[in-house]
């Protein structure tokens, strides 16, 4: 992939953090939605945080936003090789917006969706040139969060899916390849397997939402913000991770046997977790913050400092 402007359609939470990614490093953006004021204005928000901590200066933020634009018509398209299609999901939405796409783009390179729930060989359906699908699903924010799964469908070009990965490998992201189709890709399926576990221990009364929280934040998320769950394991025994799996044996059997296998989320968990969230955030100190807004500014920070330790800002 060049670093010709590439498009992003949606002007949402994903759609403008990824301008800001994208413009961030000397990329050319147009994003294609209604209501530009509103994108410009999320767009500039995220920026002055980065400002505010320091990551860029007024400058360079300045020289950024000059690389991006905004328009409603997909005639403006019309030089882009790259788009990433960040629109709601549903199929009949993205059908549309891909056949816009084809009818205006003629040097259309790669469609790359940021869906988390549909498989390419789905989009690729909404598609002529069905070589030219993939999903690049990335890790909210992705401006911050460096994670971006690539999967292709079995009419995707082979290369393509080597040019996302050069791509975002360039602009400091750490891609991973799907080796064939999966529901939910990776993170997201070993996040649902953990949530599982979480909604099935506070609906049968043993812990808290907020104790919940708390065991992982304080506990093994600590650890996995620095290293993955099998260098986790490697790291834990002085045989590596085969000595910890031959020291562990079976003993997690008896853990398996009474953990949730179901699969069907709880009708009324919402009902359940919501007080608990609530309480949960009226106990947080007031460096974190007790509103939405003022914990996600303090997610945001920790990331930030999270990422500098692992050398990525």
């Amino acid at each position: 992939m060049t670093e010709r402007s590439v498009a992003i359609i949606g002007k949402g939470m994903i759609g403008i953090s990824m301008a800001v990614l994208f413009t961030g490093n000397g990329i050319p953006t147009i994003v294609l939605a209604k209501n530009a004021e509103v994108g410009l204005e999320k767009y500039r928000t995220y920026y002055r945080d980065l400002v505010g901590q320091g990551l860029v200066t007024e400058r360079q933020a300045a020289a950024c936003e000059r690389r991006l634009s905004f328009t409603e018509s997909y005639q403006d398209l019309a030089d882009v090789e790259i788009v990433f299609e960040c629109v709601t999901e549903k199929l009949a939405v993205k059908y549309e917006v891909y056949r816009q796409i084809e009818a205006n783009c003629p040097h259309l390179k790669a469609i790359a969706s940021t869906t988390s729930a549909i498989s390419p060989a789905d989009l690729a359906k909404g598609v002529a040139t069905r070589e030219k699908v993939m999903v690049a699903h990335p890790y909210n924010p992705p401006h911050l969060i460096p994670l971006v799964e690539l999967t292709s469908g079995d009419k995707t070009d082979p290369a393509l899916l080597r040019l996302a990965y050069d791509f975002y490998q360039s602009i400091g992201k750490e891609a991973v390849l799907l080796r064939r189709e999966c529901p939910g890709f990776i993170a997201n399926r070993l996040q649902l397997a953990l949530y599982r576990e979480v909604q099935d221990l506070v609906m049968r009364g043993v812990c808290s939402v907020e104790d919940a929280d708390k065991a992982l934040v304080y506990g093994p998320g600590l650890r996995w913000a620095i290293f993955g769950h099998n260098m986790i394991m490697q790291l834990g025994n002085p045989g590596g991770l085969t000595g910890m799996v031959n020291m562990l044996g079976n003993s997690g059997d008896r853990w398996l046997a009474d953990m949730a296998s179901w699969t069907h989320q709880p009708d009324n968990w919402a009902e359940v977790a919501q007080p608990g969230v609530d309480e949960e955030m009226k106990h947080f100190p007031d460096h974190i913050g007790h509103t939405n807004e003022a914990c996600a500014a303090y997610r945001d920070q920790m990331l930030i400092e999270l990422l500098k330790l692992h050398k990525k800002l």
